[in-house]
């Protein structure tokens, strides 16, 4: 039990106050004065000393021994079944005849105020490819252009660029190396993924490595039919996540908050343009000089063989 900021006595405090009279032979109007206490309270540390001890001198719950109208055990306990049936308030609160508030009261001191709470969290979803190659992780995200530097930066709404529309970044990771690539088109359909996916076999293949499956979200490009031809054509087996579980493509998805926080909101841009040309010189460092956690604080470039010294750019 935390003490009240202002307390004038503390159990250090009491004791010492206990003491003065007990021991030092203070009269309690004294030892009051002394303390800055009334002459009522010192008779009740003396009181608690005397019939408890020092144990006595502790803090104490300011609960109520009983409380009559509290809810009663069995209508709590019922409260709790209903919930574990998944009942909301409202039908608790209905169908027990109880107030909406106790109801929330109950679940909240029980932790199942949420319906999350009530079935146990699903296990991280970690794994990981045995070589190069074995899968290609596939995503786009989406950016707004500009042609002055925006809000982010100058704090100031009014100056948006108007009109300026939207680039698309598509992104790959390697699932076993982290080594990741990105272009940029205008658009997101189904002609870009696949030139996109031209352009990140191509430069994987510089660096020894050939893919067997690609992983994407369900995303209308890549269930297009040119995405799917150029996928049995370059003979890659598309896989793709359960609707609305990002968790299955996680490594594309933590890709593209790195790549948000590090690069493209973390510099002042003149304009989108100039971010788009910052990005090839972001990847070099990503890839061969920035340690990643999951590699134990390796450069991704380390797992497929190279030496992370290269300061060649990859995009030449």
């Amino acid at each position: 039990m935390n003490t009240y900021k202002n307390a004038r006595l503390t159990p250090h405090g009491r004791a010492l106050l206990v003491h003065r009279v007990v021991e030092e032979g203070l009269r309690p109007e004294e030892a009051a004065q002394a303390q800055g206490v009334s002459v009522r309270t010192v008779y009740k540390w003396l009181r608690r000393y005397r019939e408890e001890g020092a144990a006595g001198l502790q803090n104490r719950s300011s609960r109520p021994g009983r409380c009559p109208r509290a809810t009663p055990d069995e209508l709590r306990e019922q409260v709790i079944e209903r919930r574990r049936q998944r009942q909301t308030y409202r039908q608790i609160a209905h169908l027990l005849s109880i107030g909406l508030s106790t109801v929330a009261r109950l679940l909240a001191r029980e932790g199942l105020n949420r319906l999350s709470a009530l079935a146990p969290a699903r296990p991280a979803n970690r794994y990981e490819h045995e070589a190069p190659g074995d899968l290609l992780h596939l995503d786009i995200k989406k950016l707004g252009c500009f042609e002055r530097p925006g809000h982010r930066v100058t704090g100031d709404r009014q100056q948006a660029t108007r009109g300026a529309g939207w680039e698309y970044v598509h992104i790959a990771i390697d699932d076993h190396s982290r080594v990741a690539y990105g272009t940029r088109y205008p658009d997101e359909t189904g002609w870009s993924a696949c030139y996109a996916l031209l352009e990140v076999v191509r430069y994987y293949r510089r660096l020894g490595v050939r893919f067997t499956r690609v992983l994407t979200d369900n995303g209308a490009c890549y269930r297009s039919k040119a995405f799917h031809r150029l996928c049995r054509r370059l003979r890659l087996k598309h896989k793709r996540t359960q609707p609305y579980t990002p968790r299955t493509n996680g490594k594309a998805e933590r890709f593209i908050q790195t790549a948000l926080r590090e690069r493209a909101y973390a510099w002042r841009y003149e304009s989108s343009e100039a971010r788009g040309k910052h990005l090839p010189v972001w990847l070099h460092q990503y890839n061969w000089h920035r340690p990643h956690a999951s590699l134990n604080y390796q450069p991704p470039i380390s797992r497929l063989g190279h030496s992370v010294s290269n300061l060649v750019g990859l995009h030449s």
